[in-house]
């Protein structure tokens, strides 16, 4: 009898196990999918703001509202064990009018993302996931688009080209002491972005979201990338400390009121 309880008890212990096992399981496949990345290339960005975009200083818009298009070349990439060398995806958004970019966050007009259309399924995926994590979703109207992507520099000139939506033109301001106008650690820099060169636009278009933009003359920033998850997780965690604190601030000054 003792002998037979043992049996049973071990049988009751290893279902016990299995169970616990497939509960653990069944809890990590979103955790699964955040794998660790890295990206290093270049950002080309273009937005309707007078140069130097005053968006990333707090202040707001200098025409009613910031309307950017940002495209990142990815060099050199990894996702997990997803390769990502030479593969591009790019962001367009509009933030409403009248207010800074900061205080109208994850309440933007649109947030549409494009992707490379030479990537796999698998890198699809992969840059979805990278691209919201460097930059969350600043809208609930959120379309993901699979574009050609192209950029050429003829001379000092970058052009830049998002399938059929969008495109702009622009090149570097040249400094008086030599090279590129360089801004670091703007206040509302990322990883990606804590030093930028300043330039501007000669042709500035994007026909989607119900968008008609055709303008020229605005602000565009150029820089080089070298920036991995860990970094992104770090920097996300302290915004949202931030953010809090400034709640709490703005909620202390109204009840002062």
């Amino acid at each position: 009898m003792n002998f037979l309880k043992r049996v049973l008890l071990v049988l009751f212990s290893l279902t016990l196990a299995v169970v616990t096992v497939s509960l653990w399981a069944a809890e990590k496949p979103a955790e699964a999918q955040k794998a660790s990345w890295k990206i290093a290339g270049q950002l080309e960005e273009a937005c309707k703001c007078n140069a130097a975009c005053p968006c990333w200083f707090g202040a707001k818009p200098t025409h009613m509202n910031c309307g950017g298009q940002l495209v990142y070349f990815i060099t050199k990439g990894q996702y997990g064990t997803v390769a990502l060398d030479g593969l591009s995806f790019a962001r367009m958004a509009q933030s409403p009018d009248g207010k800074s970019m900061v205080e109208t966050s994850g309440n933007w007009l649109f947030d549409y993302l494009y992707i490379d259309e030479k990537a796999s399924a698998e890198q699809r995926k992969a840059l979805e996931e990278i691209a919201w994590a460097t930059e969350h979703k600043e809208s609930s109207n959120v379309q993901v688009r699979y574009v050609p992507i192209t950029r050429t520099v003829d001379g000092k000139v970058h052009k830049v080209a998002v399938g059929q939506y969008g495109t702009f033109s622009a090149h570097l301001f040249e400094s008086a002491l030599g090279g590129a106008p360089k801004i670091t650690h703007a206040p509302g820099a990322d990883p990606m972005r804590a030093e930028f060169l300043q330039g501007t636009t000669l042709i500035f278009k994007y026909n989607d979201a119900s968008q008609d933009w055709n303008s020229q003359n605005s602000n565009y920033m150029f820089t080089n990338f070298d920036v991995n998850s860990a970094q992104y997780e770090k920097f996300n965690a302290m915004m949202m400390q931030m953010m809090d604190e400034m709640k709490k601030q703005k909620e202390s000054g109204q009840h002062k009121h």
